[in-house]
């Protein structure tokens, strides 16, 4: 098949990505970036997000994904943590990346609108139609480049444990640090997906998932160039639009969490999707479950919805996957191909028996090399030859994984996964807060939402309603804390560290 996106009623070749991504390719070379440097995608699901992705590893430049829901403060720990170079970014995210532009050697403007057909039927989310903007200094216009630039017709060469991207993820703990994925990686975790699920280039692909989650990306931006499969993209989850992209495009299979099936559930009444045979899901939100799929089966008779599978942002995801003749609903699946999970005791790291919990821990192709700049933390979770995961879980007795939870303090809140150390140290930016210390609570549309128990400087005050704007305007929307509590103290060891389980344990 010819086509390679469509977006918003737009198509967009294999032919034309591939001259896209060739003079974009070319102008990066010319702007000064080169084989190794990193460069930022700080924008919404679009075509220009793919096109810039695969530019970027044509010069073999490395690709830093970046959530568009990121302020400032977030972007100038990232850029910092890795000396980005360069950064593509929306233009209602402009103003965000201008606050942090002193690093960039150049920044590189995205109107959605220049991907948008002429007259469109479907309904384009208000923030991607953004109104003229004046560029600065260092800042070059999307639509410019792709006009007149000089196209790049060789790829640099590069070996295949090359880094190809970054993916920024807090591991077990801490702030957020840069995993070091290859193109082996990206390649094998890619093969691995579509051979598990049984995927053939006949397939229609509908990608809703944000492409910077390592997912997202898997699914909506590898899989894809991998079978040259068509995939419809949109740049969030609305559920009308969804619902009719599936029936009017003959989606034959999709990635959703568990709550986007439940809403097109609500609104579906007498459509039939005929041509959708398979949904990978994920229990994020809500778990996916027999009923679910059975229910499912209401409006999309054909298709087998299950777990996705297990992974992570240090494995570049799809570290097992669900086999079709034998689903387990609450089970993660089986290792794929030539991955290796064991459960260790997280004490001796002894192998655990059948039915017994405890560390999953990986061996595999997909492997990351590490985190950039960050020796001590990769011995911390790459070590006696295995990845150590740093969740809790068990084998049945037919080989199945069950995902218990984490053993560290992650938060994850409809599919985030949020870090207490992160949410701090934003918190403590306020000049009213002395010391804060964040947990995950029970909720029961989001799984899990912030917590924070804040101690205020001597002489200031703030009520819950004013740090919560506060948060809203220096940290992305799902790290706001949904509840706050001031005290005066807070439980704490010896040598000053809080202790969030005492914190878990009052809540309980």
């Amino acid at each position: 098949m010819d086509t390679a996106y469509i977006y918003y009623g737009r198509t967009l070749t294999w032919k034309e990505l591939l001259e896209q991504v060739q003079s974009f390719a070319g102008y990066l070379v010319q702007a000064g970036f080169e084989k190794g440097d990193r460069i930022g995608l700080f924008m919404q699901n679009s075509p220009q997000y793919i096109i810039a992705h695969y530019a970027i590893q044509y010069i073999g430049g490395i690709v830093c994904p970046l959530n568009p829901m990121y302020k400032a403060s977030e972007l100038d720990h990232l850029l910092s943590e890795v000396e980005m170079k360069g950064l593509f970014t929306g233009g209602e995210l402009l103003p965000e990346a201008r606050k942090v532009q002193e690093q960039l050697h150049q920044i590189i403007v995205v109107r959605y609108d220049d991907y948008f057909p002429e007259h469109s039927s479907w309904k384009i989310p208000e923030d991607l139609n953004v109104s003229s903007i004046q560029l600065k200094k260092n800042e070059k216009r999307w639509s410019e480049i792709s006009k007149n630039a000089v196209p790049l017709t060789e790829p640099e060469e590069v070996d295949m444990e090359d880094t190809a991207l970054l993916a920024f993820t807090s591991g077990t703990t801490g702030r957020p640090k840069a995993a070091m994925l290859s193109y082996k990686n990206a390649l094998y975790k890619t093969a691995a997906a579509v051979k598990a699920n049984d995927v053939s280039e006949q397939e229609t692909w509908l990608a809703v998932m944000p492409l910077c989650h390592i997912a997202g990306m898997v699914m909506g931006v590898n899989i894809p160039a991998y079978t040259g499969s068509p995939c419809v993209l949109f740049a969030r989850f609305d559920p009308p639009e969804v619902l009719r992209a599936l029936y009017e495009y003959e989606v034959s299979i999709w990635y959703s969490i568990a709550p986007m099936n439940e809403a097109l559930l609500s609104i579906a009444e007498d459509t039939k999707l005929v041509h959708l045979r398979l949904n990978l899901c994920t229990s994020f939100g809500m778990p996916v479950t027999n009923n679910l799929a059975q229910r499912w089966r209401n409006i999309a008779p054909q298709c087998a919805l299950f777990e996705a599978s297990y992974g992570l942002s240090e494995t570049h995801t799809v570290d097992t996957y669900m086999p079709q003749n034998n689903v387990k609903f609450g089970s993660v699946g089986i290792p794929i191909p030539e991955t290796f999970i064991e459960i260790h005791d997280p004490a001796t790291g002894e192998v655990q028996l059948t039915g017994d919990s405890g560390e999953i821990v990986i061996q595999s192709p997909g492997v990351f090399k590490g985190y950039w700049g960050r020796p001590e933390a990769t011995s911390e979770t790459l070590y006696n030859g295995w990845l150590h995961t740093g969740d809790i879980g068990y084998y049945d007795e037919d080989g199945y994984l069950y995902f218990q939870g984490r053993i560290k303090e992650m938060i994850k809140s409809s599919g985030f996964s949020i870090f207490p150390e992160d949410v701090e140290a934003l918190l403590k930016e306020h000049s009213a807060i002395a010391q804060s210390a964040v947990i995950g609570v029970p909720d029961e549309s989001k799984g899990e939402v912030v917590k924070a128990f804040v101690i205020l400087k001597e002489g200031h005050s703030m009520d819950e309603s004013e740090l919560r704007e506060w948060a809203k305007e220096n940290m992305a929307r799902y790290k706001v804390p949904a509840q706050v509590e001031f005290r005066e103290e807070l439980p704490q060891t010896g040598a000053g560290k809080i202790l969030r389980r005492v914190l878990k344990d009052q809540e309980v």
